[in-house]
């Protein structure tokens, strides 16, 4: 079942029964290269899949042989042209700063969704690709992916995330000398850094993989589940006492719920629980 249409993105459902829906960047004969079409279009699909109450679980993944190949060169001139061609330095720069911005929301939009996104790489991801993978919240890998921070090699300080989320994932110093060299490095390395959670064997292994966690995710409480994705993140940006502090104010509005009662009844005779839709 497909959903929406978009130039850069494709949505698909593949089992009309699931809460599972994939978002596949569907640019293959770029390379899955993000375009500023994407940078419009990619918060607006995970908007519409956030405010979908059928879907419970999100993956993210690039069409063809290739993840992402990152910035779209096109696009990247596009922009260098626009910010030098005013007249006014000042000006010029504010609007570049806007470009840089609007794009960096289109990557947190990720963040943003309720629902979980989980990151299924194959083949390349790179630049842009990284900043994607490291918003997503939990990330796997085939073995034939390979990885580069390759910003610097454009002559750029990678500006859309991966500077910020990449060294909380894979340590500081690890972060430092992969940007620092935009070295290429493979899905196994990867699963030594911390930056996969795991590696599968080729692509078709990997979407099936993916699929089957992606389900066990959604069989279980929306609420407890989105909650527990919107506690994570804002424990990452506050001391321990006051993410202690934040989810017991949650769980005081949250904790008492349908979901709660159905999860104890559940357990108590032995069967699968059945959630009301988020």
């Amino acid at each position: 079942m497909t959903m929406e249409s978009y130039k850069t993105l494709e949505i698909v459902r593949k089992n009309s029964d699931s809460s599972v829906f994939n978002l596949i960047i569907n640019r293959p004969s770029h390379l899955n290269a993000l375009s500023l079409d994407f940078v419009i279009e990619f918060p607006k699909a995970l908007s519409s899949l956030d405010q979908n109450p059928d879907v419970s679980v999100i993956i993210l993944s690039g069409a063809g042989k290739h993840f992402c190949s990152g910035i779209d060169l096109t696009s990247l001139s596009s922009i260098s042209t626009q910010s030098s061609s005013g007249n006014d330095r000042g000006r010029s720069s504010e609007q570049l700063r806007r470009k840089i911005k609007s794009m960096q929301a289109a990557i947190t939009a990720i963040e943003q969704c309720r629902k979980p996104v989980i990151a299924a790489i194959h083949g390349a991801c790179i630049g842009g690709g990284v900043d994607l993978v490291t918003a997503c919240d939990v990330r796997y890998c085939s073995e034939d992916a390979f990885f580069s921070i390759k910003e610097v090699d454009l002559a750029i300080v990678a500006d859309l995330g991966t500077l910020q989320r990449l060294p909380s994932i894979v340590g500081y110093a690890n972060a430092m000398e992969l940007a620092l060299t935009a070295r290429r490095f493979s899905g196994g390395e990867a699963k030594e850094l911390g930056l996969v959670s795991r590696v599968f064997g080729s692509k078709s292994d990997l979407d099936n993989g993916v699929t089957t966690i992606a389900e066990g995710i959604a069989g279980k409480s929306p609420l407890a589940v989105t909650g527990t994705k919107t506690v994570l993140l804002r424990s990452r940006e506050v001391s321990v006492e006051q993410g202690l502090d934040y989810v017991a104010t949650w769980n005081s509005a949250m904790l008492i719920s349908n979901d709660l009662n159905e999860a104890v009844s559940a357990q108590l005779a032995k069967r699968k629980p059945r959630f009301a839709k988020l």
